[in-house]
């Protein structure tokens, strides 16, 4: 049963990933990753969130966690847009990129164990 848990999330978290790197994709006219960034914090917060909430039992954790977020954040696609950027010239971009998202993901993860702790603990 944890894997159909963990496969439901996923395919909710995958089409999640690739309509909101789309979306916004098609407001931002720059070489910067936003989409790529903007997933990986929002899962950054959701996994803080699961992380900080006493009350949320692993069948929730499971589906969210695990499935969702695992379906929703991408490292591979992070690290790859980040040496396409190096590649291209657009080397402060990648540094950018990657201090960018460290510190807004772990500021979103702090933020979400707040959030857990404060509303569902």
């Amino acid at each position: 049963m944890n894997w159909l848990l963990v496969a439901v999330g996923g395919m909710v978290g995958a089409p999640l990933r690739y309509l909101t790197d789309r979306a916004v994709r098609s407001r931002r006219d720059t070489v910067f990753p936003w989409g790529t960034f903007a997933v990986n914090v929002v899962g950054c917060l959701v996994l803080g969130t699961l992380t900080g909430a006493a009350s949320v039992g692993p069948d929730l954790r499971l589906l969210l966690g695990t499935g969702l977020c695992g379906a929703l954040t991408t490292y591979s696609t992070f690290s790859y847009e980040t040496l396409r950027l190096a590649e291209t010239g657009a080397g402060l971009y990648a540094v950018a990129n990657v201090a960018g998202s460290l510190l807004a993901g772990l500021g979103a993860a702090f933020g979400g164990v707040w959030i857990g702790q404060t509303f569902w603990s």
